[in-house]
Protein backbone atom coordinates (compact mmCIF):
# COMPACT_ATOMS: atom_id res chain seq x y z
CA UNK A 1 0.00 0.00 0.00
CA UNK A 2 3.02 2.23 -0.03
CA UNK A 3 2.00 3.64 -3.85
CA UNK A 4 -1.69 4.58 -2.41
CA UNK A 5 -0.79 7.95 -1.21
CA UNK A 6 2.75 8.86 -2.95
CA UNK A 7 0.95 11.79 -5.01
CA UNK A 8 -0.74 13.25 -1.60
CA UNK A 9 2.98 12.73 -0.13
CA UNK A 10 4.22 14.64 -2.54
CA UNK A 11 2.40 17.73 -1.95
CA UNK A 12 4.48 19.71 0.25
CA UNK A 13 1.89 20.81 2.53
CA UNK A 14 0.98 17.31 3.44
CA UNK A 15 4.53 15.18 2.63
CA UNK A 16 4.70 11.89 4.93
CA UNK A 17 4.25 13.25 8.24
CA UNK A 18 0.86 15.05 7.43
CA UNK A 19 -0.18 11.76 5.87
CA UNK A 20 0.52 9.88 8.82
CA UNK A 21 -1.52 12.82 11.07
CA UNK A 22 -4.48 12.33 8.50
CA UNK A 23 -4.02 8.38 9.57
CA UNK A 24 -4.66 9.36 13.06
CA UNK A 25 -7.71 11.11 12.78
CA UNK A 26 -11.30 11.18 12.95
CA UNK A 27 -14.04 12.92 10.57
CA UNK A 28 -17.29 13.38 11.17
CA UNK A 29 -19.87 13.73 8.72
CA UNK A 30 -23.08 14.85 9.05
CA UNK A 31 -25.59 13.77 6.05
CA UNK A 32 -24.90 11.43 3.57
CA UNK A 33 -26.83 13.13 0.15
CA UNK A 34 -24.78 15.18 -2.58
CA UNK A 35 -22.34 16.69 -0.46
CA UNK A 36 -21.53 14.18 2.20
CA UNK A 37 -21.14 11.58 0.24
CA UNK A 38 -18.78 13.57 -2.13
CA UNK A 39 -16.76 14.61 0.92
CA UNK A 40 -17.05 11.07 2.31
CA UNK A 41 -15.22 9.81 -0.82
CA UNK A 42 -12.13 12.44 -1.06
CA UNK A 43 -12.10 11.49 2.77
CA UNK A 44 -11.51 8.22 2.23
CA UNK A 45 -9.22 8.14 -0.72
CA UNK A 46 -7.17 10.26 1.44
CA UNK A 47 -6.70 8.50 4.02
CA UNK A 48 -8.61 9.37 6.85
CA UNK A 49 -8.55 6.72 9.65
CA UNK A 50 -11.97 7.04 10.63
CA UNK A 51 -15.05 8.58 9.10
CA UNK A 52 -18.37 8.30 10.70
CA UNK A 53 -21.52 9.07 8.73
CA UNK A 54 -24.71 9.73 10.11
CA UNK A 55 -27.76 9.76 7.73
CA UNK A 56 -31.54 9.44 8.50
CA UNK A 57 -32.24 9.04 4.73
CA UNK A 58 -32.54 6.25 1.96
CA UNK A 59 -31.57 6.21 -1.96
CA UNK A 60 -34.08 7.40 -4.05
CA UNK A 61 -33.51 7.23 -7.89
CA UNK A 62 -33.96 11.24 -7.50
CA UNK A 63 -30.97 11.03 -5.62
CA UNK A 64 -28.52 9.46 -8.40
CA UNK A 65 -28.16 12.63 -10.52
CA UNK A 66 -25.68 14.62 -8.46
CA UNK A 67 -25.31 11.78 -4.98
CA UNK A 68 -21.98 10.48 -6.66
CA UNK A 69 -21.11 7.40 -4.51
CA UNK A 70 -24.86 5.77 -5.13
CA UNK A 71 -26.08 3.00 -7.64
CA UNK A 72 -29.59 2.14 -9.51
CA UNK A 73 -29.13 -1.38 -7.48
CA UNK A 74 -28.79 0.90 -3.77
CA UNK A 75 -32.20 3.05 -5.34
CA UNK A 76 -33.49 -0.55 -6.08
CA UNK A 77 -33.10 -1.60 -3.05
CA UNK A 78 -34.02 1.73 -0.77
CA UNK A 79 -30.71 1.06 0.52
CA UNK A 80 -30.08 3.73 3.60
CA UNK A 81 -27.51 5.84 2.26
CA UNK A 82 -25.34 5.93 5.51
CA UNK A 83 -25.27 2.04 4.60
CA UNK A 84 -24.55 2.31 1.15
CA UNK A 85 -22.21 5.09 1.54
CA UNK A 86 -19.85 2.74 3.29
CA UNK A 87 -20.36 -0.35 1.37
CA UNK A 88 -18.83 1.66 -1.58
CA UNK A 89 -16.25 3.62 0.41
CA UNK A 90 -15.42 -0.07 1.86
CA UNK A 91 -14.34 -0.87 -2.18
CA UNK A 92 -12.39 2.42 -2.25
CA UNK A 93 -10.33 2.23 0.64
CA UNK A 94 -10.26 -0.91 2.98
CA UNK A 95 -7.67 0.63 5.22
CA UNK A 96 -10.18 3.68 6.44
CA UNK A 97 -12.69 2.81 9.10
CA UNK A 98 -16.26 3.09 8.60
CA UNK A 99 -18.68 3.67 10.97
CA UNK A 100 -22.23 4.24 9.75
CA UNK A 101 -25.24 5.44 11.73
CA UNK A 102 -28.90 5.81 10.65
CA UNK A 103 -30.73 8.10 12.44
CA UNK A 104 -31.83 11.91 12.71
CA UNK A 105 -28.80 13.93 13.77
CA UNK A 106 -30.83 14.92 17.04
CA UNK A 107 -31.64 11.46 17.66
CA UNK A 108 -28.32 10.11 18.30
CA UNK A 109 -26.33 10.60 21.92
CA UNK A 110 -23.24 13.03 20.30
CA UNK A 111 -20.96 12.40 23.49
CA UNK A 112 -20.18 8.66 22.74
CA UNK A 113 -19.49 9.85 19.48
CA UNK A 114 -17.62 12.89 19.70
CA UNK A 115 -14.41 12.42 21.54
CA UNK A 116 -12.20 11.46 19.51
CA UNK A 117 -13.72 13.47 16.39
CA UNK A 118 -11.08 16.08 14.46
CA UNK A 119 -13.44 17.89 12.25
CA UNK A 120 -16.94 17.85 11.56
CA UNK A 121 -18.54 18.07 7.92
CA UNK A 122 -21.96 19.88 7.41
CA UNK A 123 -23.76 18.04 4.43
CA UNK A 124 -27.45 18.88 5.80
CA UNK A 125 -30.44 20.69 4.14
CA UNK A 126 -31.67 22.51 7.28
CA UNK A 127 -30.47 25.54 9.42
CA UNK A 128 -31.82 23.69 12.66
CA UNK A 129 -29.47 20.39 12.16
CA UNK A 130 -26.61 23.28 11.13
CA UNK A 131 -27.32 25.43 14.92
CA UNK A 132 -27.05 21.39 16.45
CA UNK A 133 -23.78 21.28 14.74
CA UNK A 134 -22.96 24.72 15.81
CA UNK A 135 -23.40 24.17 19.55
CA UNK A 136 -21.49 20.40 19.37
CA UNK A 137 -19.03 22.55 17.93
CA UNK A 138 -18.32 24.90 20.25
CA UNK A 139 -19.39 23.17 23.71
CA UNK A 140 -16.74 20.26 22.50
CA UNK A 141 -14.16 22.32 20.66
CA UNK A 142 -14.07 20.47 17.27
CA UNK A 143 -13.83 22.74 14.08
CA UNK A 144 -16.46 21.77 11.59
CA UNK A 145 -17.07 22.98 7.95
CA UNK A 146 -20.20 24.12 6.97
CA UNK A 147 -21.24 23.92 3.06
CA UNK A 148 -24.76 24.38 1.04
CA UNK A 149 -25.80 24.60 -2.19
CA UNK A 150 -28.85 24.99 -4.36
CA UNK A 151 -29.47 25.87 -7.71
CA UNK A 152 -26.05 26.87 -9.44
CA UNK A 153 -24.78 28.32 -6.30
CA UNK A 154 -22.65 27.27 -3.35
CA UNK A 155 -21.71 28.60 -0.55
CA UNK A 156 -18.86 27.40 2.37
CA UNK A 157 -17.26 28.55 5.58
CA UNK A 158 -14.61 26.98 8.43
CA UNK A 159 -15.68 27.52 11.89
CA UNK A 160 -12.43 27.20 14.44
CA UNK A 161 -13.93 27.31 18.14
CA UNK A 162 -12.29 29.94 20.23
CA UNK A 163 -10.80 31.86 16.95
CA UNK A 164 -13.41 32.52 14.04
CA UNK A 165 -17.24 33.40 14.64
CA UNK A 166 -19.46 30.97 15.13
CA UNK A 167 -22.68 29.89 13.01
CA UNK A 168 -24.98 31.81 15.06
CA UNK A 169 -22.67 34.62 14.87
CA UNK A 170 -23.28 35.18 11.13
CA UNK A 171 -27.13 34.31 11.38
CA UNK A 172 -28.71 37.45 10.61
CA UNK A 173 -25.69 39.05 9.16
CA UNK A 174 -24.77 36.97 6.13
CA UNK A 175 -27.83 36.46 3.62
CA UNK A 176 -27.75 32.95 3.53
CA UNK A 177 -30.12 31.79 0.51
CA UNK A 178 -34.09 31.27 1.31
CA UNK A 179 -34.35 28.98 -1.62
CA UNK A 180 -34.20 25.60 -1.50
CA UNK A 181 -33.45 22.28 -3.91
CA UNK A 182 -36.84 22.03 -3.58
CA UNK A 183 -38.32 24.91 -4.87
CA UNK A 184 -35.33 25.90 -7.51
CA UNK A 185 -33.36 22.56 -7.55
CA UNK A 186 -29.58 21.91 -7.72
CA UNK A 187 -26.73 21.15 -10.85
CA UNK A 188 -24.58 18.69 -9.92
CA UNK A 189 -21.48 20.87 -10.97
CA UNK A 190 -22.30 23.18 -7.43
CA UNK A 191 -22.01 19.94 -5.56
CA UNK A 192 -18.52 19.13 -6.97
CA UNK A 193 -17.73 22.82 -6.13
CA UNK A 194 -18.46 23.17 -2.67
CA UNK A 195 -17.19 19.58 -1.83
CA UNK A 196 -14.04 20.96 -2.95
CA UNK A 197 -13.82 23.71 -0.79
CA UNK A 198 -15.20 22.04 2.57
CA UNK A 199 -12.66 18.85 1.90
CA UNK A 200 -9.81 20.98 1.75
CA UNK A 201 -10.36 22.79 4.70
CA UNK A 202 -11.12 19.46 6.00
CA UNK A 203 -7.19 17.84 5.44
CA UNK A 204 -5.86 21.47 6.63
CA UNK A 205 -7.47 20.79 9.96
CA UNK A 206 -6.49 17.04 9.76
CA UNK A 207 -2.59 17.28 9.00
CA UNK A 208 -2.94 20.37 11.54
CA UNK A 209 -1.96 23.49 9.21
CA UNK A 210 -4.33 25.81 10.66
CA UNK A 211 -2.21 29.00 9.25
CA UNK A 212 -3.51 27.66 5.50
CA UNK A 213 -7.14 27.68 6.53
CA UNK A 214 -9.07 30.14 4.56
CA UNK A 215 -10.80 32.63 6.63
CA UNK A 216 -13.05 33.94 4.57
CA UNK A 217 -17.15 32.57 3.46
CA UNK A 218 -16.75 31.59 -0.33
CA UNK A 219 -19.69 31.91 -2.29
CA UNK A 220 -20.23 31.02 -6.18
CA UNK A 221 -22.89 31.08 -9.37
CA UNK A 222 -21.28 28.47 -11.42
CA UNK A 223 -24.02 29.50 -13.89
CA UNK A 224 -23.56 32.74 -13.67
CA UNK A 225 -19.90 32.82 -13.49
CA UNK A 226 -19.59 34.99 -9.86
CA UNK A 227 -17.71 34.60 -7.29
CA UNK A 228 -16.80 36.34 -4.01
CA UNK A 229 -15.08 35.88 -0.76
CA UNK A 230 -16.61 37.63 2.63
CA UNK A 231 -14.91 38.69 5.29
CA UNK A 232 -16.61 37.73 8.21
CA UNK A 233 -13.70 38.01 11.21
CA UNK A 234 -15.52 40.98 12.55
CA UNK A 235 -18.77 39.66 13.42
CA UNK A 236 -17.71 37.63 16.02
CA UNK A 237 -20.02 38.17 19.23
CA UNK A 238 -18.64 38.49 22.49
CA UNK A 239 -22.44 38.10 24.08
CA UNK A 240 -23.01 34.93 21.59
CA UNK A 241 -24.76 32.74 23.17
CA UNK A 242 -22.84 29.89 21.41
CA UNK A 243 -19.59 31.36 21.36
CA UNK A 244 -19.51 34.43 23.50
CA UNK A 245 -17.99 34.58 26.63
CA UNK A 246 -20.48 32.82 28.79
CA UNK A 247 -22.15 30.23 26.57
CA UNK A 248 -24.93 28.40 27.15
CA UNK A 249 -25.28 26.40 23.71
CA UNK A 250 -29.26 27.10 23.74
CA UNK A 251 -29.71 24.64 20.47
CA UNK A 252 -28.38 21.44 22.38
CA UNK A 253 -31.45 21.99 24.42
CA UNK A 254 -33.24 19.45 21.99
CA UNK A 255 -36.82 18.54 22.07
CA UNK A 256 -37.00 15.07 22.73
CA UNK A 257 -40.93 14.27 22.32
CA UNK A 258 -42.11 13.12 18.91
CA UNK A 259 -41.36 16.02 16.12
CA UNK A 260 -41.54 16.24 12.31
CA UNK A 261 -39.42 17.82 9.79
CA UNK A 262 -40.35 18.62 6.02
CA UNK A 263 -37.83 16.62 4.16
CA UNK A 264 -36.26 18.88 1.71
CA UNK A 265 -36.86 18.22 -2.21
CA UNK A 266 -39.69 16.02 -1.81
CA UNK A 267 -43.54 15.27 -0.80
CA UNK A 268 -41.92 13.85 2.54
CA UNK A 269 -42.07 14.58 6.40
CA UNK A 270 -40.20 12.79 8.73
CA UNK A 271 -41.79 11.69 12.20
CA UNK A 272 -39.14 11.31 14.73
CA UNK A 273 -40.12 9.74 17.98
CA UNK A 274 -39.01 10.96 21.61
CA UNK A 275 -36.36 8.10 22.86
CA UNK A 276 -35.13 5.57 20.82
CA UNK A 277 -36.81 2.55 19.76
CA UNK A 278 -35.21 -0.79 19.04
CA UNK A 279 -38.32 -2.08 16.63
CA UNK A 280 -38.91 -5.65 15.91
CA UNK A 281 -38.84 -5.96 11.98
CA UNK A 282 -40.20 -9.65 12.12
CA UNK A 283 -42.65 -8.73 14.43
CA UNK A 284 -43.56 -4.93 12.62
CA UNK A 285 -43.89 -6.82 9.32
CA UNK A 286 -46.05 -9.50 10.22
CA UNK A 287 -48.57 -6.66 12.16
CA UNK A 288 -48.42 -4.56 9.05
CA UNK A 289 -49.15 -7.70 6.92
CA UNK A 290 -52.20 -8.85 9.51
CA UNK A 291 -53.69 -5.13 8.81
CA UNK A 292 -53.69 -5.50 5.24
CA UNK A 293 -51.10 -3.31 4.48
CA UNK A 294 -48.62 -4.19 1.42
CA UNK A 295 -45.12 -4.39 2.76
CA UNK A 296 -41.35 -4.89 1.48
CA UNK A 297 -38.55 -4.60 3.20
CA UNK A 298 -35.03 -5.20 3.56
CA UNK A 299 -32.51 -5.32 6.82
CA UNK A 300 -32.50 -1.38 7.64
CA UNK A 301 -36.18 -0.61 6.58
CA UNK A 302 -39.94 -1.37 6.10
CA UNK A 303 -41.89 0.33 2.85
CA UNK A 304 -45.51 0.47 3.67
CA UNK A 305 -48.23 1.13 1.20
CA UNK A 306 -50.71 3.36 3.47
CA UNK A 307 -53.69 4.15 1.17
CA UNK A 308 -52.74 6.71 -1.26
CA UNK A 309 -49.37 7.06 1.01
CA UNK A 310 -46.50 5.44 1.79
CA UNK A 311 -44.29 5.03 4.88
CA UNK A 312 -40.81 4.25 5.68
CA UNK A 313 -40.07 2.74 9.19
CA UNK A 314 -36.73 2.90 10.42
CA UNK A 315 -35.43 0.53 13.40
CA UNK A 316 -35.24 3.58 15.66
CA UNK A 317 -39.20 4.05 15.26
CA UNK A 318 -38.75 6.88 12.52
CA UNK A 319 -41.03 7.36 9.77
CA UNK A 320 -40.75 9.02 6.49
CA UNK A 321 -44.25 9.68 5.60
CA UNK A 322 -44.05 10.05 1.68
CA UNK A 323 -47.07 11.96 -0.60
CA UNK A 324 -47.46 14.62 1.44
CA UNK A 325 -45.66 18.48 3.09
CA UNK A 326 -48.47 18.40 5.40
CA UNK A 327 -46.67 17.62 8.98
CA UNK A 328 -49.87 17.54 10.76
CA UNK A 329 -51.45 15.09 8.11
CA UNK A 330 -48.08 13.06 8.87
CA UNK A 331 -48.36 13.07 12.01
CA UNK A 332 -52.36 12.00 12.16
CA UNK A 333 -51.07 9.20 9.30
CA UNK A 334 -47.86 8.04 12.40
CA UNK A 335 -50.50 7.83 15.04
CA UNK A 336 -53.19 5.91 13.42
CA UNK A 337 -51.49 3.54 11.58
CA UNK A 338 -47.70 3.32 12.70
CA UNK A 339 -47.62 3.72 16.25
CA UNK A 340 -50.43 0.60 16.84
CA UNK A 341 -47.92 -1.50 15.13
CA UNK A 342 -45.13 0.05 17.62
CA UNK A 343 -46.67 -0.32 20.15
CA UNK A 344 -48.07 -3.70 20.03
CA UNK A 345 -44.48 -4.93 20.68
CA UNK A 346 -44.49 -3.01 23.76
Amino acid sequence: MTDRYSRQMLFKPIGASGQEKIRRKHALVIGAGALGSGACEILVRSGVGKVTIVDRDYVEWSNLQRQQLYTEEDARRRMPKAVAACEHLKQINAEVELIPIIADFFGIDIQNIIQDVNVIIDATDNFETRMYINDISQKFKVPWVYGGCVGSTGISYTIIPGKTPCFECLMGKVPFAGDTCDTVGVIAPIVQWVCSQQSVEALKILVEDDRSLRSTLVFTDLWDNEWSSIKVNQLKREDCPSCGSNPTYPYLNVNRNTESTVLCGRDTVQIRPGGGLDVDFVQLTSWFQQSDYQVDANNFLINVHLRDKRAVVFRDGRALIHGTKDEREAKMIYQQMILPALNSQT
